[in-house]
């Protein structure tokens, strides 16, 4: 994590990292202010606050309250050596916590991530460059061993070369990527969360067999989802890029729309118009991107191969990014290993997909096939030796399709997790799947596991699939368990030389009837793939170009950022289409307009329900709004403070509505319960004099909004080494 500091007035300072601002200061008795504790207190307090975490943990796992349990730490000092000291962390627990339990807290307190740092003994180097900003030097593990090739099945390079590639792309780019966990809590089942230093939205997580081949993971995700644009998807690109030469890349064309908004000639191809417009509903302002919000230039879209004969079919990056999120994207050392990555994806989720909708029971992969893969073996069995249940399934569908599956029970909750992989190796296969299963989750974490169910309407579902592609927390149906499988177990194999691999996996697609359409990106430095198959690798039902698109932001995203300045005419405007809209009241303002407000800020919980709420306070219409209030309380998931004001507000409101109460008579109690800040707020919505509380001014340059200009700025790096290439 990228930390940078700022000197403040006399000896206090502030460390920014994320969307956080830390203070520290000095005592007064060494010339400070005493303001705020200092770097040090801030150290020592970070322990036991960490202790107290795993404590929490441990406890919320096991439906223990935390109101009685108590947590201190006092620093012994060797008085000949104030640099050793003992750091005593004493627990204080009710009687009525067993045994069992209590060594189970202390153990816990074991875990704390402090504590270990300090005890490895950190290193510490010390620097001088030219540019903080502009370093851009990889902030990864220590390097590989020089001269070493470690070869893995599926990679054209060693991962030392494949590792050494592309974090040279990333440092050319200006890019600072640091490494924010590491996880392997078996054995051979590495995973690890990498991030931009200066923009942490922009992160990617890997998984491997060993650590360099998850770093090897992370980067290409890294790379991949730079070269598609996936990092800024649903984003605003700002007003600057927005009116660029290219706002995406520099082959993109504009389409101008049609008479009576048709989609214009030239765009797509008849075989995609059957799938995305089969009932001709689709128009061409459902196609205008969220990302310029430049309704003016028309529909941007982006050049792909038709596979089956080499054509250019013009994809608008509308549709793209509101159907297929990163499904069918891949980086590679070769274009034909990310070719086999992409098709690979592809399978894995379609396979999985009917797999789960239509609750087919998997034949077992034997015995005596997993002990050819003693590592893998050893992962499952560690898992096995906690305590939970694992089963090694064949998801080819009788050897149709490169797909297996492992799927993890948790006796303790009844949860279940089915983890998927695809690759011509069946080896690699179960790897992946064994890998993805454990990827970033500890122990503790296999408690949030859903439970599987024999309601077949939950888990055909639309939006049950969407929950498996995010981050596999759909349900799955307990059918799958059967032991009577519904196809044979095939022990199969597809692999072979790369490119071989790559066409095979179009054959099968080809054979299925299914068209796929290929994009290149080798600007950065890497090979990378994507590639849309209409029809079977959609995240998103097709019905969401035109009920539930992302470029409904256009309608909004103008008005809100200028809250503030909008007369009481364009307000009433804005509330009656947010009205009219019936989109989700508790839809969050972030999802709303593609602004990555910054976090723990008003803006970042916005939902549509608070702000009809603020505008119709602002609008004077005290009786829409008590109402709002009333059912924002309700449904409140927003922070205590939050709360706290609008229950402040619903009294002001009460009494404002009620001729034969008088504020006075209360404001001393109501200033007593809820702090005279919270009352003079809510007073102030009420008369005028505050609006839209909380909110901070901005508009369309963004005023204020650190995080997503960061983001911004993280995009302008690659926009403009993409102009720099495309000039040569």
């Amino acid at each position: 994590m990228e930390i940078k500091v700022n000197y403040l007035d006399n000896l206090r300072q502030e460390a920014k990292f994320d969307d956080f601002t830390v203070i520290t200061d000095q005592p007064i008795r060494y010339k400070g202010d005493g303001s705020a504790p200092g770097p040090f207190d801030y150290f020592l307090a970070s322990t036991v606050l960490c202790a107290a975490y795993f404590v929490r943990v441990y406890c919320n796992a096991r439906e223990i309250p935390t109101e009685n349990i108590r947590l201190s730490q006092n620093n012994i000092v060797d008085p000949d050596n104030r640099y050793n000291q003992i750091f005593r962390i004493q627990v204080e627990l009710p009687d009525d916590i067993s045994e069992k339990d209590r060594t189970g807290i202390l153990r816990s307190i074991e875990r704390c991530s402090v504590k270990r740092v300090i005890q490895n003994n950190p290193e510490f180097q010390i620097e001088v460059v030219d540019n903080i900003d502009e370093d851009a030097q990889a902030l990864l593990m220590g390097g590989t061993v020089e001269g070493e090739s470690t070869w893995i099945e599926g990679k054209d390079l060693p991962l030392e070369q494949t590792i050494a590639n592309m974090t040279g792309i990333l440092e050319r780019l200006g890019m600072k990527i640091e490494i924010a966990s590491w996880r392997n809590i078996v054995p051979n089942v590495w995973s690890l969360h990498i991030r931009d230093a200066a923009s942490p939205m922009c992160f990617t997580n890997g998984k491997g067999s060993t650590k360099e081949a998850a770093l090897c993971s992370a980067l290409g995700e890294f790379i991949e989802r730079l070269s598609c644009n996936f990092f800024y998807n649903d984003q605003f690109f700002g007003p600057e890029i927005a009116g660029s030469d290219f706002v995406h890349y520099p082959s993109e064309r504009w389409f101008q729309p049609g008479e009576d908004d048709a989609l214009p000639e030239g765009l797509l191809d008849d075989h995609c118009l059957e799938i995305f417009n089969p009932d001709g509903e689709l128009r061409a302002s459902h196609l205008i991107d969220t990302n310029s919000g430049r309704c003016d230039r028309g529909i941007v879209a982006l050049p792909f191969t038709r596979h089956s004969d080499g054509e250019t079919v013009w994809f608008p990056s509308n549709l793209i990014e509101n159907l297929y999120l990163s499904n069918g994207m891949s980086a590679g050392n070769t274009l034909a290993e990310a070719q086999v990555q992409c098709l690979s994806e592809i399978f894995e989720r379609a396979v999985k997909r009917q797999i789960i909708e239509q609750e087919i029971a998997l034949p077992d992969v034997p015995e005596e096939v997993l002990a050819r893969y003693p590592g893998i073996k050893a992962g499952i069995d560690a898992l096995e030796a906690q305590g939970f249940p694992v089963l090694v399934k064949d998801a080819s569908l009788g050897g149709r399709y490169p797909v297996a599956c492992v799927t993890l029970m948790n006796p303790r909750t009844g949860g279940v997790f089915a983890s998927f992989g695809a690759h011509p190796s069946l080896q690699v296969a179960i790897e992946r799947s064994l890998t993805e299963l454990l990827q970033g989750r500890s122990f503790e974490g296999m408690d949030d596991l859903p439970q599987p169910t024999f309601n077949s309407q939950a888990v055909t579902e639309p939006n049950n699939f969407v929950e498996h592609f995010i981050d596999s927390s759909g349900v799955v149906s307990w059918r799958f368990f059967s032991a009577r499988a519904d196809v044979e177990f095939c022990d199969w194999d597809f692999s072979g030389a790369t490119s071989e691999e790559a066409e095979r996996l179009f054959g099968i697609l080809a054979e299925d009837g299914h068209e796929a359409y290929v994009t290149h990106h080798e600007d950065l430095g890497a090979p990378v793939c994507r590639i849309l198959v209409p029809g079977y690798s959609e995240v998103y039902p097709v019905d969401d170009l035109v009920w539930d698109n992302t470029n409904m932001a256009l309608n909004y995203r103008e008005d809100i950022l200028g809250l503030h300045a909008l007369e009481e005419d364009q307000l009433a405007d804005l509330l009656e289409r947010l009205e009219e809209s019936e989109l989700d009241e508790q839809m969050k303002i972030v999802t709303l307009i593609g602004i990555e407000f910054d976090d723990n800020t008003v803006w970042s919980e916005l939902t549509i329900a608070e702000l009809k709420l603020l505008i119709s306070l602002a609008l004077g219409q005290y009786e829409d709004a008590l109402d709002r209030t009333q059912m924002f309380l309700q449904f409140n998931d927003n922070t205590r403070d939050r709360g706290l004001f609008y229950q402040a507000l619903t009294a002001v409101l009460e009494i404002a509505l009620d001729d034969e109460l008088e504020f006075e008579d209360y404001y001393k109690n109501l200033s007593r319960m809820f702090g005279e800040e919270k009352i003079l707020a809510a007073v102030g919505s009420v008369n005028g004099d505050v609006r839209f509380y909380g909110l901070t001014e901005t508009g369309m340059n963004l005023e204020g909004i650190d995080r997503h200009q960061r983001l911004i700025t993280s995009y302008q790096k690659l926009h403009a080494w993409r102009a720099a290439n495309a000039e040569r």
